[in-house]
């Protein structure tokens, strides 16, 4: 029996090139790496929908070593996309040799992405991650050199396809021909790529030497101040950014700000924070509560010296927006 390792985000390319090996009776199985830039929810509901036997990885220390200094740099934002791949396949790669797969295999189009799915973005990605030859892409093999397993014979290369370019016709077609009708949207799904989750980023990697996961989580909610170096103030917007930032602070380590008298946001420093800096944290959760200007209000500190309150006087937002990363 022959057997494929497929490297899926859960989208409808990864889910069709599986159908097309396993239409040829090639086994096929996945894995799919998660972070706290992108999650493995598409890739579990695309094993759900097909049968699809499915690995989830989390990939968080290796990946923030490649992130912080990738080989062929950033795409608009904080995403690169190729030094990515290439990681992913490399891991996927020692996979198929430990567990005994014949090949791996991706929903890679080419030409689907001007940067990172050209050919020789392709070539590249092949190449760095050590297993050149062995990574089959389906969806646009005949129009790729042919790789170890066709020219073995393991995949008939002339039942593979020649799809190319931004059009999602095609893909289209082949899903309603094999009863794919429940798949997701493409794009989207990686954090990398968004502009102001990438701009707290870049802020983190500047002002801190070591990372934990609750660090890049805590990226994901609220609005971030950067009042001093070391210090950064996390105030929350809603309800619910609240609530996640709630369940993310170490009461061991972390201090936390909340209105006494009315409502107001969450507001978090992590790591704690000197005397100056915590009156400056307590202005700020004033500033975004319901107190008026110049109103002397009452602020809740709690951290892991104990509890305090402090009175400040609510003032104006703006005179922060500056400090927002």
């Amino acid at each position: 029996m022959v057997r494929a390792l497929g490297l899926t985000s859960g989208g409808l390319d990864s889910i069709l090139s599986a159908l097309l090996l396993r239409d040829q009776a090639i086994e096929v199985a996945w894995v799919n790496f998660e972070t706290p830039f992108f999650s493995s929810d598409k890739a579990r509901r695309a094993a759900h929908i097909t049968g699809i036997p499915l690995t989830v990885q989390n990939i968080t220390n290796a990946y923030i070593d490649m992130l912080k200094n990738p080989n062929c740099g950033y795409g608009a934002n904080m995403n690169p996309c190729l030094d990515c791949h290439a990681l992913m396949l490399a891991i996927a790669g020692s996979i198929m040799k430990k567990e005994g797969f014949d090949f791996l295999f991706t929903g890679e189009v080419l030409g689907q992405r001007p940067m990172s799915q050209t050919k020789p973005s392709l070539r590249y990605v092949e190449k760095k991650s050590g297993f050149a030859g062995y990574i089959l892409r389906p969806l646009s093999a005949k129009l790729l050199p042919p790789t170890i397993p066709e020219e073995r014979g393991l995949v008939d290369r002339g039942r593979l396809l020649d799809i190319s370019g931004r059009s999602r016709k095609q893909q289209m077609k082949l899903a309603n021909a094999f009863g794919i009708t429940d798949y997701p949207t493409p794009g989207g799904g990686c954090l990398l790529t968004d502009t102001g989750f990438s701009r707290r980023l870049k802020d983190l990697f500047e002002h801190q030497d070591d990372y934990e996961q609750r660090d890049f989580e805590l990226l994901k909610y609220g609005r971030h101040f950067r009042l001093h170096h070391r210090h950064k103030i996390i105030v929350g917007r809603t309800k619910e950014d609240n609530r996640q930032i709630c369940q993310l602070i170490d009461p061991h380590e972390d201090i936390q700000l909340r209105m006494i008298d009315m409502p107001g946001p969450t507001v978090l420093i992590p790591f704690g924070a000197p005397d100056e800096v915590l009156q400056e944290a307590a202005a700020l959760c004033a500033a975004y509560s319901k107190s008026e200007d110049g109103q002397a209000v009452r602020v809740s500190v709690k951290g892991p010296g104990g509890s305090r309150v402090l009175t400040v006087q609510g003032g104006s937002r703006e005179k922060y927006h500056p400090y927002l990363v």
